[in-house]
């Protein structure tokens, strides 16, 4: 391995580790060292691991607490001026930050970024100038930019965040692509969820699949159902993800005019099962890097319900595989599950457009390639 080029990625959480960089991990490590950093242990990343490719235990929280990412700083530093690594890649904010700087000061030739939506995008006053103040320091120290988007990296450069120069996209958008193999229509799966949870195959299945957060727009969207309750007899809103707001206690009070038509699940590890029994996605959220949810539910063949905001607008065409509107209109996204509803043709021609893009723009082996293609040629450059 002596030979081999020295790559460190780094995640605040070894969930994003197996979530976005997997498929990364596995061809980066075909000609290249790979040691993944997060706070964790080896067993949060077993399935990552192999001849070229080790872990280290992180240290580092993610919520702000000074004193504890000044620890992490440093010993982000003494590792990497101990490693001599050859590139430094991160992902996710705290852990983007931390290991820019310690990379900058202990010398990394490559030091790579992945933007996956910006915490500050909805803040007002001094907290969205400090933390749009810190991505711009994360920026400096960088050597090189990925945005999950076009239209993430277009705002980040409106901004005044990023130069233009030093930010890239990956083909059209999104970290990893869409296993095609994977989420794709199927029938079986359709019959199997649906049965398990009283659906009959007729019925009109709206899916919410994310963390319940307030920023994804979970109570906005238990309102649009609520109002919409007794013109949708045939409707259901299917509910995955964990409970990360303490909402579910108030979305189940917003859905009782749907009765049994209201399905909750917490988290998934198959939710191409779920979106196999879907019949439309539902993104309402107030801030979004690249959706990969909303491609992978296009590749099962899912036409999205989404609000008009960067990211998003990457991730739905609109017109030919979903409908927008305004983040926060409890009227507009009432309208577009009622058309979803009242127009078959247009669910079908959609999901047939939506299949096919994802397919077709997203898959995973592009992607994947773009990866690695990416941080070779930064690597023959820093040579």
């Amino acid at each position: 391995m002596a030979h081999l080029k020295k790559i460190c990625i780094v995640a605040t959480v070894p969930v994003a580790l197996r979530a976005f960089m997997l498929e990364h991990v596995n061809k980066l490590a075909e000609t290249h060292s790979i040691t993944l950093m997060a706070n964790g242990t080896e067993a949060d990343v077993v399935g990552m691991l192999g001849e070229n490719v080790r872990f280290l235990p992180l240290p580092i929280e993610r919520q702000v607490s000074l004193l504890s990412d000044l620890k992490s700083l440093i010993a982000l530093y003494r590792i990497f001026s101990k490693e001599k690594f050859d590139c430094v890649l991160s992902i996710m904010p705290k852990s983007g930050l931390l290991s820019m700087l310690a990379g900058f000061f202990a010398r990394t030739p490559v030091r790579v970024h992945i933007f996956t939506g910006q915490v500050w995008f909805t803040k007002q006053g001094i907290a969205r100038i400090g933390l749009k103040n810190l991505d711009r320091l994360l920026s400096f120290c960088a050597t090189s930019l990925l945005a999950d988007s076009p239209s993430q990296r277009e705002f980040l450069v409106s901004q005044r965040v990023v130069s233009p120069s030093k930010i890239s996209v990956l083909g059209q958008g999104s970290i990893s692509g869409v296993d095609v193999a994977r989420f794709k229509p199927s029938a079986q799966l359709r019959r199997d969820i649906r049965e398990s949870l009283g659906i009959p195959e007729a019925d009109v299945v709206y899916l919410f699949m994310a963390r319940l957060t307030h920023v994804k727009g979970v109570p906005e969207l238990g309102q649009a159902f609520r109002a919409l309750a007794a013109n949708l007899p045939n409707a259901h809103l299917l509910v995955v993800g964990p409970d990360e707001d303490g909402l579910d206690g108030r979305l189940k009070e917003l859905m009782v005019p749907f009765g049994n038509r209201y399905h909750r699940i917490g988290y998934t590890q198959v939710p191409e099962s779920y979106m196999a029994a879907a019949d439309v996605f539902c993104i309402p959220s107030y801030r979004e890097g690249f959706s990969l949810a909303t491609i992978q539910a296009a590749g099962v063949g899912l036409p999205a319900i989404a609000s008009r905001i960067y990211g998003l607008t990457d991730a739905v065409k609109e017109g030919v595989t979903g409908i927008f509107h305004r983040a926060g209109s409890v009227g507009e996204l009432s309208a577009a599950i009622l058309k979803f509803y009242s127009d078959e043709a247009m669910r079908k021609r959609m999901s047939k457009a939506a299949e096919l893009r994802a397919h077709k723009d997203f898959s995973q082996a592009f992607i994947v390639q773009e990866m690695y293609s990416y941080i070779t040629s930064l690597l023959n450059k820093a040579r």
